[in-house]
């Protein structure tokens, strides 16, 4: 697959105890986005945040937390990520769904054997 030029990047904010029919909601979410065809996504944890329930949550030692940030974040084009967001607005329950116009510069698989 390859894309080039315009493209649109979706990004999704949920939490890490988030879930999909008994699977992490993050990982449900990344494998439907490699299932259907997009071009590429990436899951974040973060260490800390908060969202429309203003709780902090956070990775820090002292306050221990289950429900870490997770972002993903998927880059295809306009029209896919279009297709693409009905089924997230199916899979996400809680959290913030947001998308932007982009430019790819390079978009590019390792074709090397490894080693």
């Amino acid at each position: 697959m390859k894309i080039t030029g315009k493209a649109r990047v979706l990004r999704i904010y949920i939490g890490e105890s988030d879930k999909w029919h008994g699977q992490p909601l993050y990982m449900a979410i990344l494998l439907k986005a490699r299932e259907m065809g997009l071009a590429g996504g990436t899951v974040i944890r973060g260490i800390a945040g908060y969202g429309a329930n203003s709780r902090i949550h956070t990775a820090n030692i002292l306050r221990l937390s289950e429900d870490l940030p997770i972002v993903i974040e998927i880059v295809d084009s306009q029209e896919k990520i279009e297709h693409f967001l009905s089924v997230v607005d199916e899979m996400v329950q809680e959290g913030l769904v947001v998308w932007w116009d982009a430019e790819v510069v390079k978009y590019a698989a390792n074709t090397s054997p490894s080693a």
